[in-house]
This record gives structure tokens, C-alpha cells and sequence, in this order.
């Protein structure tokens, strides 16, 4: 005997809670797509040289696009990002801390997993100086010379007279 289900009606099946996510996804690429095609068929089209150069705030770009960038340059941006997340999650845990703290058996948990949290932090830290990412200028490692290059040719010996 088959047995259907009315439609409007709420299964708890695992196939159904797939369903619903693939529905979900389908009717976003749907609707992101008509926007896009909706978008490109209404929007105009007048390209000249000066919408076409490459946009510097407004200052007329010198140069080429493709400047290679010292990778220190990131090292910071990435470095600053990670610890101002602390700051993101320090913060508001000052606040609540003081209410938190009078209650029984809160106050220490929320306190220690702070502590460990900073403590992963400074163990970040340390890992970052030790491995000198922090220096601006940094020696240039010296290689040891290759076998077959000029460098690992061997010395004449000058024989002592």
C-alpha cells in the first residue's frame, strides 16, 4: 500500500531536511542569477579610457598595476587582524565579567577560560617573535653553497714559502 503525504505537511525525515536545504540553494542561485542577468540587460554600457585605467583613490596610477609588495606587508595586516580579535572578545567579556563573577561556580570558570584564552594568545605571540616576524628589517639568510656552483669550487692552495 503507498501512502502519500498531503502537501503543506511538515516531515521530521532526513530526506526532507535535504530537501529543504536544496531547495534553499536552488532558490538562491535562482535569484542570483536573474539579478545579475536582470542587472547586465538594463544596465548601460559607454567604456572609455579613463573608466577602463586602474582606480587609485582618485590619484592618476603611475606605473604598472603588478608592484611586487615586501611580504612583511601582510605578515603585519594578518598580525594586527589576530590580535585585535582579542580586543573583539576581551572586551565584552569585561563587561559581564563583574556580574558574573558573584555567581556560584561562574565567576572562576569564566575567569580561567579568559586566562587560557589570553594564554593561547601569548603563546601566538612568543611563536611570532622567536620566529622574528615582527622585525621590520630582517638579515637576509646567508645559503650554503650549491655543488657544482662557483661558490663550492674548491680554493687553490697558495703554498707557503
Amino acid at each position: 500500500m503507498i501512502t502519500t503525504i498531503p502537501l503543506g505537511t511538515v516531515t521530521t525525515g532526513l530526506p526532507a531536511n535535504y530537501a529543504t536545504v536544496f531547495v534553499f540553494i536552488v532558490v538562491g542561485f535562482a535569484f542570483a542569477g536573474l539579478a545579475l542577468g536582470i542587472a547586465k540587460l538594463l544596465r548601460p554600457s559607454n567604456p572609455n579610457p579613463a573608466k577602463l585605467t586602474t582606480y587609485e583613490c582618485g590619484e592618476m596610477p603611475v606605473g604598472s598595476s603588478w608592484v611586487r609588495f615586501n611580504v612583511r606587508f601582510y605578515l603585519v595586516a594578518l598580525f594586527f587582524i589576530i590580535f585585535d580579535v582579542e580586543v573583539i572578545f576581551l572586551y565584552p567579556w569585561a563587561v559581564v565579567f563583574k556580574q558574573l563573577y558573584p555567581v556560584h561556580g561562574m565567576g572562576p570558570i569564566v575567569f580561567w577560560e579568559m586566562i587560557i584564552f589570553l594564554a593561547i594568545l601569548t603563546l601566538g605571540l612568543a611563536y611570532v617573535w622567536v620566529k622574528g616576524d615582527l622585525a621590520w628589517v630582517k638579515k637576509l639568510a646567508q645559503r650554503p653553497p650549491q655543488p657544482g656552483s662557483q661558490d663550492a669550487a674548491p680554493k687553490e692552495e697558495v703554498p707557503a714559502s
